[in-house]
């Protein structure tokens, strides 16, 4: 996969040479561009905003050093970029960010990342690319950050991984948090290791029990537990098919109710007969 960023601070993204990526880098599994948004400006400044039409507070990112920049880096592909690039603009006011959308870019060979600063980017520019590119305007979360580059090296971590060959196990993303089709998009549950007892805590029985069945069942109820604590939204989404009998018993356990529908409401909800 190629990836490019284009930026006003190239040095943010220097945690793309470590850990994983990294690694991926070396290994040429990863190529990653890195561009100074300043080098396609053309006063003494190296000015890349001014100020909003219509008024209001900050600053607005032009648009001629995005599109001489952007025109650069696509007019730079190779015959292995023959599908051509898609474009990523993380904001706070894209859609958001999810495992499967990560899925989705891990199967694309060339990716743009254009994170904004200030108020943005003007809006002419994601209208004149998207005649020509896929455009992906991203938020990873419901808050607010003083660019976009830290959505970069998020989003880059959660593609790279799904690459085949980046991660150690091949199979080690089939199960994670979110992952299409994992457990019902259930929470993983809590991980153990090496040593058996650690200040006095030791890991649950079950799990040097050496029955697999038993232990399948412990970590998805556990996975029920951590994902009813931390994000019930998951579970009253669950397709109600996806769900088998020992499901239905750790859900009516921790309080939720099946509804008329087969979906489950969590504890105190009314359920009408």
């Amino acid at each position: 996969m190629r990836l490019d960023v284009v930026t006003i601070f190239p040095e943010y993204l220097e945690p793309l040479n470590v850990s994983l990526v990294g690694k991926a880098r070396t290994r040429g599994q990863l190529d990653v561009r890195v561009h100074d948004l300043r080098e396609w400006t053309h006063d003494r400044h190296h000015t890349v905003d001014d100020t909003p039409y219509g008024g209001g507070p900050g600053m607005v990112m032009k648009p001629e050093p995005w599109g001489e920049a952007l025109d650069a880096v696509i007019g730079s592909a190779t015959e292995q970029d023959e599908a051509g690039p898609a474009l990523i603009v993380p904001t706070p006011s894209g859609r958001p960010f999810t495992q499967a959308l990560a899925v989705e870019l891990s199967q694309r060979p060339w990716l743009i990342f254009a994170p904004a600063r200030y108020e943005g980017i003007d809006r002419r520019v994601m209208d004149e690319y998207g005649e020509r590119l896929d455009v992906y305007e991203v938020s990873i979360g419901d808050y607010v950050l003083a660019g976009g580059e830290a959505a970069v090296l998020v989003i880059t971590e959660a593609v790279a991984r799904l690459l085949p060959g980046v991660l150690g196990n091949a199979d080690s993303h089939r199960d994670d948090s979110f992952a299409p089709g994992a457990m019902a998009s259930l929470l993983e549950g809590p991980v153990y290791t090496k040593p058996p007892e650690w200040r006095g805590r030791a890991i649950p029985d079950v799990l040097v029990s050496g029955h697999h069945g038993k232990i399948a069942r412990w970590r998805r109820d556990e996975a029920f537990r951590r994902t009813a604590s931390h994000r019930p939204d998951l579970i009253e989404r669950c397709d109600p098919s996806s769900l088998d009998k020992g499901d239905r018993a750790i859900l009516a356990a921790l309080g939720w109710a099946e509804r008329t529908d087969g979906r489950f409401g969590p504890p105190g909800e009314t359920v009408e007969e």
